[in-house]
């Protein structure tokens, strides 16, 4: 018995297939430009400023800190969220922002950067955002009540 990968149908069901893909490519390939052209950056969507966004970001810069002031650049991220005027939490592995989003985009941008301009030598953020498509939307207190009575 031969084994079904390997039978005279299942080869020539893979041929046809394999053909019309190449046909499909050389024919696209023809049409194509000879220069590619860039494609246009996509343009971001419009946000409401009275859209409430909760983000949490946390910054990892390499090396984290100076042998004088070990978390210096963590630091200058941190001092970038106290000067924003946004309510904010820092915690041991992160802080949470909520306002505005586009007060809080620009934020975690600019968050991102503080350690580089401290003087890291590179910097990875983890980033997680939550929003509504309606305006309002729960805050931090309300979603960690219950927990911290």
């Amino acid at each position: 018995m031969a084994h079904p990968t390997f039978s005279p149908l299942r080869r020539l069901r893979r041929s046809i297939l394999s053909l019309a893909l190449l046909a499909g490519s050389t024919a696209w390939a023809q049409q194509a430009p000879s220069a590619p052209a860039a494609p246009a950056a996509p343009k971001p969507a419009p946000v409401s400023t009275s859209q409430h966004m909760i983000a949490e970001i946390q910054v990892i810069p390499r090396p984290v800190g100076t042998p004088e002031d070990r978390y210096k650049y963590v630091d200058a991220a941190i001092a970038i969220i106290q000067a924003s005027g946004l309510r904010y939490e820092v915690h041991g592995l992160g802080t949470v922002v909520e306002g505005p989003a586009d007060k809080v985009w620009l934020l975690l941008q600019a968050v991102h950067h503080a350690t580089l301009e401290a003087g890291a030598e590179r910097t990875l953020s983890i980033i997680k955002v939550s929003s509504g498509a309606q305006a309002g939307g729960p805050t931090v207190q309300e979603l960690v009540r219950k927990f911290r009575q």
